[in-house]
């Protein structure tokens, strides 16, 4: 397998931009190297489904622009149905535990949660951010436009916040002094 198709199973895997110097350190070769197999890459994209989106520091692949269309009637087709009980509970987790990442989602739900906080987030109720404890991490949590929809100012407002808020961390502590003894 050459280097093009390492990156590009990397990128599609990934799902979202990957730092050159990242790339590099991943695939263990320098950063002259990854740039040159990502410009064949880019070549040997055109005129697909998938486009490689570049700047200086980091690469990712989107969907071709010609094929916009085709994705914004599935978007809007996704978009026209409910999010269904798993949605809802998703959300409610993060709302009511949030910001919290993907890993402490599918722990409380028992399930991977994925394809439900993709959904959530192409939906805009969802935001990511950067883990400021780990960069590697991303944490979940309600968007703005979600707490307007609610007629919310602030998460702090949700019905029973604070009593769900301090059982929530009632139980986190019992269980890291459960993991501790």
């Amino acid at each position: 397998m050459n280097l093009e198709q390492k990156i590009e199973a990397l990128l599609f895997y990934k799902n979202e931009p990957i730092e050159i110097k990242k790339l590099s350190k991943i695939l263990n070769t320098d950063e002259k190297e990854i740039k040159e197999a990502l410009i064949k890459l880019n070549n040997s994209l055109e005129n697909r489904g998938l486009c490689l989106v570049m700047t200086e520091k980091e690469a990712g692949l989107a969907t071709a622009p010609a094929m916009s269309n085709l994705i914004e009637q599935i978007a809007k087709d996704e978009m026209s149905k409910e999010i269904g009980k798993a949605g809802l509970e998703t959300l409610a987790i993060i709302l009511y535990n949030g910001p919290i990442s993907r890993r402490e989602i599918d722990y409380i739900r028992g399930v991977n949660s994925t394809f439900i906080l993709r959904n959530l987030s192409v939906r805009g109720l969802v935001e990511k951010e950067p883990d400021p404890k780990d960069q590697r991490i991303f944490q979940y949590k309600g968007s703005l436009s979600l707490l307007a929809h609610l007629g919310l100012k602030k998460v702090e407002e949700l019905p029973e916040y604070e009593i769900l808020a301090n059982k929530i961390s009632e139980i986190t502590k019992e269980e890291i002094n459960e993991e501790t003894d």
